[in-house]
């Protein structure tokens, strides 16, 4: 089955079971001072145990004084961290896995206070649109002295026994900010030409050739296209024409292989793609550069799916297939392509948990978390999986995400779970969330919860509110509360429970079609500005208010800019700094919160998005009727899809 991606690869000197790559991607499990961890080890050592065959890490620090991303971050910069590369290296090739590390610089694209508050070093000085740090334009002598880091760290890498190393030269940091015109603004032999600006790459290259050797494997991450149009600079940047001239540059420099991908900070959602993405949309891509070069390829495209990375392979468009991800999601999403258990896969539902929780790790604490794989992460933390269930019955209310995973570990765990359903469908809140535009990923979750509880034969009960009565009868170990959660209809506000007043719920469950409407969405979190993009394609005329300054409170920038760029288009209007404080039929009264004036705007509907307030039904009777009984999910705090999965997750596992 799927015998192109399964099929065997070379790399320069390097043979590889088969074409799948778990591309770089930041994990913050490292140990502060840059060792590798034995999270790391657990981390990557179980998506080589998942059949991957080509593993790269994430990027590498040659610069310990001023190239740091976050405080997490493997390091590469002094010997003292060969040891623990070795035991990373080791790890891996006991499941017959290759291993890359990927060294970078971030350039203007780093985080002063992590880097001694010193300014970030560029090419030139232009600042970040993305991160707005203080920048430093190299001179030559830092610029040389760089160079030699990048080859130094290449040698510590070899010694340490990992298979080769990846040059980052993509996603805007450092190298990147050198070949594009966009951020290479020097007149020296560094800058200018394309020429100039490919030099402190061409020297990176050549002194790791010089002092690895050619057998040792050599690989460059590329963005061949920074797309400067999403941010309205048309026709600047990098563009693909002269990606390919850089792609055939590196070829006729000796590089083995070419790791395309796209974009920069201020281009980041065609870099890390939200859920609008569809698989394939960029594979136009690393099709081209497979045109230009003779050298094997790496490319992604929000690839998901085994048979379509493999008909990708099969096409010639791409000779190994690359996600982060995807592997990130489900370690095991090789052994399951090969086996021919695809419906088992959980797909990456692209809704970047991973990629805000990444960014925020210097605040939190915490590692990257993918938002339907708990696990992930936790790979040594979650290494004893105790199977003590002994078939006692476990009552869990609710199937929602919450409810289903808890009955998957139980399950796992050896007990019996058995799920009431009020509703004719599983998924819960799931079953609202993937009713606005582009948001059909989220049925994959969907649909892999099913198989999974399917698999492991949990009973489900649709049709069967939960009573004590029922509960008594099934006589449970313990009981697992996931009823989800209701919409918050503030009673404060006169008229809010006027015959024109919706909730995002009556119109996502389809109780409610409106169309060709003039309506109002009061409260632009992520579900606010999903509604009013699905009511807005469905021809209506939408305005969202909200009462903060900005639209989008507490949405990750990504998303946001995301569900906003489609939007537009459709006219959305849009009333920061407006706080709902009556309605009066179908006239929706707001106070300015800035200058306290009264707006009165007339609507046929208004829909309210003002958050929600955990289901507390029944919860009361049955801790006073039994002893073991735990609240999850939106039940007992309301959240997001990680917030459910975990809750689930973690009262399963330590029942």
């Amino acid at each position: 089955m799927f015998d192109n991606l399964f099929a065997a690869g070379k790399i320069g000197t390097m043979e590889t079971k088969n074409r799948i790559v778990f591309t770089a991607m930041g994990n913050a499990l490292a140990n502060t001072d840059g060792t590798v961890s034995q999270k790391d080890i657990h981390f990557y050592g179980a998506r080589a145990k998942g059949g991957v065959g080509l593993i790269f890490t994430e990027c590498a620090i040659v610069d310990g004084e001023r190239g740091k991303g976050n405080t997490k971050q493997i390091g590469v910069y002094d010997d003292k961290f060969i040891p623990g590369l070795k035991a990373l290296a080791d790890e891996v090739h006991k499941y017959d896995g290759k291993i890359i590390i990927q060294i970078y610089h971030p350039g203007r694209q780093g985080i002063s206070v992590i880097n001694g508050d010193l300014p970030m070093l560029a090419p030139s000085n232009v600042e970040c649109q993305a991160v707005h740090q203080p920048t430093e334009e190299m001179s030559i002598e830092q610029i040389e002295d760089l160079i030699d880091k990048f080859i130094e760290a290449a040698v510590r890498i070899q010694k340490a026994g990992i298979d080769g190393v990846e040059v980052h030269a993509a996603h805007g940091y450092l190298i990147n900010q050198f070949l594009s015109p966009y951020t290479n603004r020097r007149e020296d032999k560094y800058g200018g030409s394309l020429e100039n600006r490919m030099r402190f790459l061409e020297e990176i290259i050549l002194g790791i050739r010089e002092r690895c050797g050619k057998d040792f494997p050599l690989i460059v991450r590329l963005s061949v296209e920074e797309h400067l149009e999403y941010i309205g600079l048309e026709n600047k940047g990098l563009k693909l024409e002269e990606g390919k001239k850089i792609a055939k540059r590196l070829e006729e420099l000796g590089v083995d292989a070419l790791d395309i991908s796209c974009g920069i900070y201020e281009t980041m959602n065609v870099s890390w793609e939200p859920s609008s993405f569809e698989q394939g949309w960029k594979i136009n891509l690393p099709e081209e550069i497979k045109r230009t070069v003779d050298i094997p390829v790496i490319g992604v495209s929000v690839l998901r799916d085994p048979e379509y990375a493999d008909r990708m392979i099969k096409e010639g468009k791409i000779d190994f297939a690359g996600s982060a991800r995807q592997h990130f999601a489900d370690p095991e999403w090789a052994n399951k392509a090969k086996e021919g258990r695809t419906k088992e896969i959980r797909k990456c539902i692209s809704c970047l948990h991973c990629m805000e929780t990444l960014m925020g790790a210097d605040i939190t604490g915490n590692s990257t978390q993918c938002a339907i794989n708990i696990q992930s992460g936790k790979e040594y933390e979650y290494s004893d999986f105790k199977k003590d269930g002994q078939g006692r019955t476990v009552a869990i209310i609710g199937a929602g995400p919450a409810g289903l995973e808890a009955a998957r570990i139980l399950a796992l765990r050896g007990f019996k779970p058995i799920i009431l359903e009020k509703t004719d469908q599983l998924g819960g809140q799931l079953q609202l969330a993937n009713k606005p535009p582009k948001k059909e990923k989220i049925n994959w979750l969907i649909d892999y919860l099913k198989t999974q509880v399917e698999k492991l034969g949990v009973e489900i009960r649709y049709n069967t509110p939960a009573t004590i009565e029922i509960l008594k009868e099934l006589n449970p170990y313990a009981i697992f509360v996931a009823q989800g959660a209701n919409p918050i209809i503030p009673k404060s506000i006169p008229g809010i429970n006027g015959e024109k007043v919706l909730t995002c719920k009556d119109v996502l469950s389809g109780k409610v079609k409106l169309t060709d409407k003039k309506v109002a969405v009061v409260g632009s979190g992520l579900t606010g500005i999903e509604t009013a993009h699905l009511l807005i394609s469905d021809k209506n005329q939408v305005s969202v208010f909200e009462m903060e300054d900005e639209i989008g409170p507490g949405v990750y920038f990504q998303n946001l800019i995301d569900v906003m760029n489609h939007m537009r288009p459709l006219g959305v209007k849009l009333y920061p700094k407006h706080k709902l404080i009556e309605i009066d039929g179908s006239t929706a009264i707001f106070e300015n919160t800035e200058t306290k004036e009264k707006q009165s705007y007339n609507f046929d509907y208004i829909v309210i998005s003002l958050g929600t307030t955990p289901n507390r039904e029944l919860i009361d009777e049955i801790e006073e009727n039994f002893s073991k009984v735990s609240v999850l999910g939106d039940a007992k705090k309301s959240g997001r899809i990680r917030n459910a999965m975990e809750s689930g997750f973690e009262l399963a596992y330590k029942l």
